[in-house]
């Protein structure tokens, strides 16, 4: 069993940055493709960002591409989604998720694990 645990959100200002970090308690496979997910309020989940862990190719949203970096330390089992320029509405719970696949994986397709989330809110 995979456990994966979100940390790093918090309140910002408009215009400030966060970064988020993804802690896996371990891997049982090194490709597994990583990446992020949030949910605001009363809106549907959305596909943030991922990483591939079969070649390192990393896909954004379009919502988020341009301000959003993600990047992964294997040796740590850690992912890191660097957010500059956020947005009151990028405010949601962010949480990770890992799976054997990238495709569709922003949809949620091929999720084998979910993680728990971290909130960040954006306001002034």
């Amino acid at each position: 069993e995979v456990q994966l645990q979100a940390s790093g959100g918090g309140l910002v200002q408009p215009g400030g940055s966060l970064r988020l970090s993804c802690a896996a308690s371990r891997f049982t496979r090194d490709d597994y493709t990583v990446g992020w997910f949030r949910q605001a309020p009363g809106k549907e989940r959305e596909g943030a960002s991922y990483v591939s862990g079969i070649d390192g190719s990393t896909s954004y949203a379009d919502s988020v591409k341009g301000r959003f970096t993600i990047s992964i330390n294997k040796s740590k089992n850690t992912v890191y989604l660097q957010m500059n320029s956020l947005k009151p509405e990028d405010t949601a719970d962010y949480y990770c998720a890992a799976g054997v696949s990238a495709w569709g994986f922003l949809y949620g397709y091929g999720i084998d694990y979910w993680g728990k989330g971290t909130q960040v809110t954006v306001s002034s």
